[in-house]
């Protein structure tokens, strides 16, 4: 007997692992940070509010956007009325555009950090930690304003009666804005998006031309060491620099097809794979911090448990002889 596996089956049980992977990295790498806040308090620094903002946004982007999708690729049709629409689009784009934020602020506030005393630049130093909150209030805020429409024109699809003048957003049907809602909404994106993306951009050609000179002088200086082990500012620079070129690869990936797809019909193809990529960078973002930045951690966790496992046998083994002989 055939058993024949449609394409949206497939496409689900793709999100769903992409769900669940993501879901428990971007959990297990939120523990650790709020457990460097508030136990081991000698290790804990201002950069990990920044990643601690990151993976919140992380963990709602991919709840309301992966689960939606997720229920429609197994047909289940009408799961959200016009309210549940409004809050599902509107908490997914900004907090995309907050992930688009937050990462180009951490590649901002790294540059800063390795900057030498003797940088222009070096009078931020001091003052950078002051600006994480306001940082983050403000990504939230323009955020918040730029998606606005989104609420005003977002309906459940079964609620549309002038299906002429809406278009698809598979479980959801969005109205389309008139000409000038279009141009103020197009172009706060397009300010935020090319503001964003360009101090990515500079920070991170700043913080390569750092790592390469640093580089050639660390070799200078440790001629007789085989083996120089890296600072925690040059494996911190190498995770931010990992995180950036991920998210801009998927981030941009995601929009460019996007914007394809929306001039385009019957292209299914490339509609479920822009969904894929725009949970890549959510899902993949925990374990690059893991294994760039916090590997260190987990294999000190590891050998505290064992020693803890061998000290408890010895113990046993002292205090409780054996009485058959």
């Amino acid at each position: 007997m055939n058993v024949i596996v449609s394409s949206d089956t497939i496409l689900g049980v793709f999100i769903l692992s992409q769900i669940g992977i993501g879901f428990i990295g971007n959990t297990l790498l939120l523990v650790l940070l709020i457990n460097t806040f508030l136990v081991q308090l000698h290790t804990k620094k201002p950069i990990d509010l920044i990643f601690i903002h990151l993976i919140l946004v992380n963990i709602m982007t991919i709840l309301f956007s992966g689960i939606p999708e997720v229920m429609n690729a197994f047909g289940v049709r009408n799961f959200l009325d016009d309210i549940g629409c409004k809050v599902v689009m509107y908490l997914y784009r900004v907090t995309r555009g907050l992930s688009l934020c937050t990462t180009s602020f951490l590649s901002i506030f790294q540059a800063i950090i390795i900057t030498p005393s003797n940088s222009r630049w070096s009078w931020l130093k001091p003052k950078i930690c002051t600006y994480i909150f306001p940082a983050f209030c403000s990504f939230w805020i323009i955020n918040m304003l730029i998606y606005i429409h989104v609420i005003m024109s977002t309906w459940a699809p079964y609620n549309s009666t002038e299906l002429d003048k809406f278009y698809s957003l598979t479980y959801c049907i969005g109205k389309n804005p008139d000409y000038i809602q279009s141009v103020v909404f197009r172009g706060s994106m397009v300010l935020r998006d090319f503001l964003c993306v360009f101090l990515m951009i500079s920070t991170n050609v700043y913080m390569v031309k750092f790592l390469f000179i640093h580089r050639k002088t660390v070799k200078h200086l440790h001629r007789t060491c085989l083996s120089p082990r890296p600072s925690p500012e040059t494996k911190a620079t190498h995770t931010i620099l990992a995180l950036v070129s991920c998210f801009v690869f998927f981030y941009w990936g995601d929009s460019f097809l996007t914007i394809y797809v929306s001039y385009t019909r019957n292209v299914k193809g490339l509609e479920n794979i822009t969904i894929i990529l725009s949970h890549c960078y959510p899902a993949i973002c925990p374990f690059l911090l893991i294994k760039n930045h916090y590997k260190r951690f987990f294999l000190n966790c590891a050998f505290a448990k064992m020693r803890k496992s061998s000290q408890h046998k010895i113990s046993v083994n002292t205090w409780c002889p054996h009485t058959l002989l």
